[in-house]
């Protein structure tokens, strides 16, 4: 039986992607074949330099999605067709996506298609990035460079569900004052990495307990100095595209910092699914009750993939992008 499923093939320079016709995947053991009613864009999947497409390589496209269990393969508890569910999956961008079982979800009766869809893996991995390595705790101060991105927008739903003050900066005064209502507590609009004087000043020249840098290294230093006594740094990202920085090794020692990357690329299917049981029980009730939901920019139907991927590169959005299952 076959499905449509969208593909990339990169030449290392430049990625042509195409919508092809193929068979429709078969649940194996410990395995869940799902249709896809919704699935989220990545930036990060798209950007050659992350290694995640090999040069002359075509493969299935997506990482995320929502959708109905159709079957289970042998070994399958907790799960039965018909079920809701969303989780990390590979070739997600298509009418049908397998599942691994530790990586599947139950959605929460609250949500909706495309919010679920936003989740998997952004949301996980910020999860991973403010509790699980971060060990944010309410009362915390947390900075976010780049907080209008679409891991930026999620860190701060969940830092501000957790009890955490946020800051957040932006080249985007617009993009700024829409997210205030999302509970950001002081926003500084910047491109530039001149933010310690305005940070320093919010916390009572404190600094603040957290960082999420996903700009990259164009801030890291800046970073390094707004860090609290015992602060902790996470690098997520570098749409900057500057991958080395200078770093102040005395504030490192001094005032007993830690450094930590965030990102799944060699990560193992058990090793991306160790926090799932933490999250199912600390983030996905607070879901349940509207809280931390992932921020939709806008969705688009399935056929629309290339406009979604051409909105993306634009790097107008302020949230997740989501592309709509085929109808």
């Amino acid at each position: 039986m076959l499905m449509k499923s969208y593909w990339m093939q990169s030449d290392g320079v430049q990625a042509q992607i195409e919508l092809r016709e193929v068979q429709r995947p078969v649940a194996g053991p410990g395995q869940i074949l799902v249709r896809v009613r919704a699935s989220g864009l990545n930036r990060g999947e798209f950007i050659l330099g992350h290694g995640l497409h090999k040069s002359g390589a075509a493969k299935p496209i997506g990482m995320e999605a929502a959708g109905e269990v159709v079957s289970c393969g042998p070994g399958v508890t907790g799960f039965v067709p018909g079920d809701r569910v969303m989780g990390r999956a590979a070739g997600a961008f298509a009418e049908f996506v397998i599942f691994t079982q530790s990586e599947a979800m139950k959605m929460p009766d609250a949500l909706t298609w495309n919010q679920a869809a936003a989740i998997p893996l952004t949301s996980i991995v910020v999860f991973e990035m403010l509790v699980v390595q971060g060990g944010l705790r309410a009362g915390e101060w947390m900075l976010i460079p780049g907080v209008t991105s679409g891991v930026g927008v999620t860190a701060l739903a969940m830092g501000k569900a957790l009890g955490a003050q946020v800051i957040g900066t932006s080249g985007s005064q617009a993009k700024l004052d829409q997210i205030k209502s999302s509970g950001l507590d002081l926003g500084i609009c910047t491109r530039e990495a001149n933010f310690h004087d305005e940070v320093m000043a919010a916390t009572g020249g404190k600094g603040v307990d957290l960082v999420i840098n996903v700009v990259g290294g164009s801030v890291f230093a800046e970073c390094i100095r707004t860090l609290a006594f015992e602060g902790r740094l996470a690098t997520v990202g570098y749409v900057d595209g500057v991958l080395h920085a200078d770093m102040d090794i005395e504030a490192l020692h001094a005032k007993r910092l830690r450094l930590y990357g965030v990102s799944n690329k060699l990560r193992s299917v058990e090793q991306r699914a160790q926090a799932l049981p933490e999250f199912k029980k600390q983030i996905l009730p607070l879901m349940a009750q509207g809280l931390c939901l992932p921020r939709i920019h806008e969705t688009l139907p399935f056929e629309r993939m290339l406009d979604a991927k051409a909105m993306m590169d634009s790097n107008q959005q302020l949230g997740k992008i989501v592309l709509e299952g085929l109808k």
